[in-house]
C-alpha cells in the first residue's frame, strides 16, 4: 500500500488537509498525518515531525505556509527517501523546491484534492 504523508494535517472540519486525508483514505492510500497539534486524526496516529516516520513515504503533500518549511523538514524529506512532494497552493517555497530537485525528488506544484478527483494523483 502506498503511504502518503500530510504535512500540516488538521482535525478541523473544512481544512483542505483534512479533506485530502478523507479522499486519500477513500481511495485506498495509507495516510500519515504530520502535525504538532494532534496525536490522532480520523482514528489515525499522527506524528509531530516527518523525521518520526517509521515507514517509507511515497508522497508528501504539503499544507503549511512556506515560512514554516525550515531546513529540518527539508533534511527529513531527503533522509526519509520521500519520492515525491506536492506543494499545494500557498505552500510553495522556491528555495525548498530547488533543494528537493537537486536531490532528485519529484516536485509537483498542484492541488492534491484536484489531482485525486481527476485521477492525476
Amino acid at each position: 500500500m502506498t503511504t502518503v504523508a500530510i504535512l500540516g494535517a488538521s482535525e478541523k472540519e473544512g481544512r483542505y488537509a483534512k479533506m485530502a486525508q478523507i479522499l486519500l483514505r477513500d481511495k485506498g492510500f495509507l495516510v500519515l498525518p504530520i502535525t504538532p497539534n494532534a496525536t490522532e486524526i480520523m482514528d489515525v496516529h499522527a506524528i509531530s515531525h516527518l523525521a518520526e516516520a517509521s515507514c517509507p513515504i511515497d508522497t508528501l503533500t504539503v499544507y503549511i505556509r512556506p515560512e514554516l518549511f525550515d531546513a529540518t523538514i527539508t533534511k527529513a524529506i531527503i533522509d526519509q527517501g520521500v519520492r515525491r512532494v506536492i506543494f499545494n497552493p500557498g505552500s510553495e517555497s522556491p528555495e525548498v523546491i530547488k533543494t528537493l530537485k537537486q536531490n532528485k525528488i519529484e516536485v509537483v506544484e498542484a492541488c492534491t484534492l484536484v489531482m485525486l478527483k481527476t485521477d492525476q494523483f
